[in-house]
């Protein structure tokens, strides 16, 4: 009886650290993307859900795909779950706020990535790509590749997300100081290759004499490169994308994209959970303003090699 009872105290002595750290070290951290097949969305929830586990959380990743019902209901799973943070990008700049609120509500402070939500002092902090910045890089860099007289069109992201907006307005402010460049022609394609593919056909038929192709992401750009080859006219019209996603990266090393502007999402992923960390810990993350800018970088033929992960430029 006493080396049976002796086991079991043994046993239960090892176990105890392990309860004692999971009750106390972690706890869960919810991280929620808009849809992860889109390499840019994998990159963002990977990077969050990696550095939380580094911080001993625990973390679970979701996706809404630009839906607010279903944002709103892995909202309700992180609250019954008790998250101890959540880290979201959200699908509606408008009607991601009623989600934010419901978690502000339940004691969950909530950080959000890559896009903003039209309500400050909600979220304890809102990170960002600088677009406007890269925006301006990204259109400098397409007047270089394509010159300055010509025909154009350009592929317009999700309206829902403010992100598509400033992006279309930053190339406009640059484009628009080159007169002998016209527009002919605007689509909205929802940051989706498949729909960038769609949309370029159609612009295409329309304005069969365009030299170039200028779009609010990568995805959308390499559908548009993907219907150009169709129609054999890839040499002619020069294309330039926004995110740095590795696909893109790839078709600058093939000659068909003419740069990307990378958004730093692993850098701002990253950050975001320890900002949560620190709330979580300290009651504040640390930085004195709720809207942060990350700048983006300019990747093309020349720098291309110095892209050393998804996402990544290194110096």
């Amino acid at each position: 009886m006493f080396k049976k009872g002796m086991r079991v105290l043994f046993a239960a002595t090892a176990v105890m650290p392990l309860l004692f750290s999971s009750a106390w070290a972690e706890g869960l951290i919810t991280v929620i993307v808009n849809d992860p097949s889109n390499p840019y969305w994998f990159t963002e929830g990977e990077v969050a859900k990696k550095t939380a586990e580094g911080l001993g959380y625990t973390a679970n990743v979701g996706a809404h795909k630009g839906d607010t019902n279903t944002e709103s209901n892995l909202i309700d799973t992180a609250i019954t779950n008790k998250s101890v943070a959540i880290i979201l990008d959200p699908a509606n700049a408008d009607g991601s706020v009623g989600a934010v609120k419901k978690a502000v509500a339940a004691g969950i402070p909530v950080i959000l990535v890559n896009a903003e939500i039209n309500q400050e002092g909600l979220a304890k902090a809102q990170l960002v790509s600088n677009n406007a910045q890269g925006a301006a890089l990204g259109a400098q860099q397409w007047v270089e590749a394509v010159g300055d007289k010509g025909k154009y069109v350009e592929l317009f992201g999700a309206p829902s997300d403010n992100n598509a907006a400033t992006r279309s307005n930053g190339y406009e402010t640059v484009l628009t100081q080159y007169p002998d460049l016209e527009k002919v022609g605007k689509e909205v394609a929802d940051w989706d290759r498949t729909k960038g593919h769609a949309k370029m056909q159609s612009l295409l038929q329309a304005n069969p004499d365009i030299i170039g192709v200028i779009s609010g992401n990568d995805e959308m750009a390499l559908g548009a490169i993907a219907a150009l080859k169709e129609a054999g006219k890839l040499d002619q019209v020069k294309v330039g994308g926004f995110d740095g996603s590795p696909d893109a990266v790839a078709a600058i090393k093939a000659g068909e994209l003419q740069y990307t502007v990378l958004q730093p999402v692993a850098v701002f992923s990253e950050a975001a959970v320890k900002q949560a960390d620190n709330v979580i810990k300290n009651g504040s993350t640390g930085v004195e303003t709720e809207k942060q800018l990350f700048d983006c970088l300019l990747i093309t033929k020349d720098n291309v090699d110095k892209y050393t992960a998804p996402f990544v430029l290194s110096e």
